[in-house]
């Protein structure tokens, strides 16, 4: 059975969203957090910023944290590809959801300066970690989701978000617009 992989990228973190079976009736087989950061290094977590409200300027410290974040996120795809490996699953594909895809060069605020910055470094980390693990990866930003999603899916949105909500329902615990979105991401992945 075909399985393939959705994120939700964050910053620090993402929602992954295993899904099954055919492009017409997938199912869930499981949903997590990954850390895309080192919890025992907090500014691991927003790397741009140098406080509240402050661009982080300092370049050999931004890179030693980049270094930490790909350690990071190496570490949590390779424990998850271990994990649905040794469940019987074969991955070959994953898709990610990201906030934006804007040049943080052409953006004049600081402060969210440093969260597009945060949100490239986190999404190319990520992708970055599942390719060395062998799956072919792409991305789509949120607001276009659902929109890419109707010809592929061949389902109009409201039914696509529908069928996303009936997914999560197999499953304990929340199941959120990250959720759904990393599973959309995941169902585009299947087809």
């Amino acid at each position: 059975m075909n399985a393939t992989l959705g994120f939700r990228v964050k910053s620090g973190w993402a929602v992954a969203v295993l899904l099954a079976g055919p492009v017409e009736s997938p199912q869930v087989i499981d949903r997590r957090v990954l850390q895309l950061h080192d919890s025992t290094i907090p500014e691991s977590k927003q790397p741009y910023h140098a406080k509240m409200g402050t661009l982080q300027t300092d370049e050999a410290k931004i890179d030693r944290l980049r270094k930490v974040i790909a350690k990071a996120a190496l570490k949590s795809v390779t424990e998850l590809m271990r994990d649905y490996k040794g469940d019987g699953h074969q991955i070959r594909r994953a898709k990610l959801v990201v906030g934006s895809d804007i040049d943080p060069a052409k953006i004049t605020n600081p402060h969210i300066r440093a969260h597009a910055l945060e949100g490239r470094l986190f999404r190319t980390m990520l992708h970055d970690a599942l390719s060395s693990c062998g799956l072919e990866c792409s991305v789509i930003v949120e607001r276009n989701a659902y929109k890419q999603a109707v010809p592929v899916l061949k389902r109009s949105e409201k039914e696509l978000k529908q069928i996303l909500t009936q997914l999560g329902r197999s499953l304990e615990g929340p199941w959120r617009g990250d959720e759904k979105l990393a599973a959309l991401a995941a169902w585009l992945a299947l087809g």
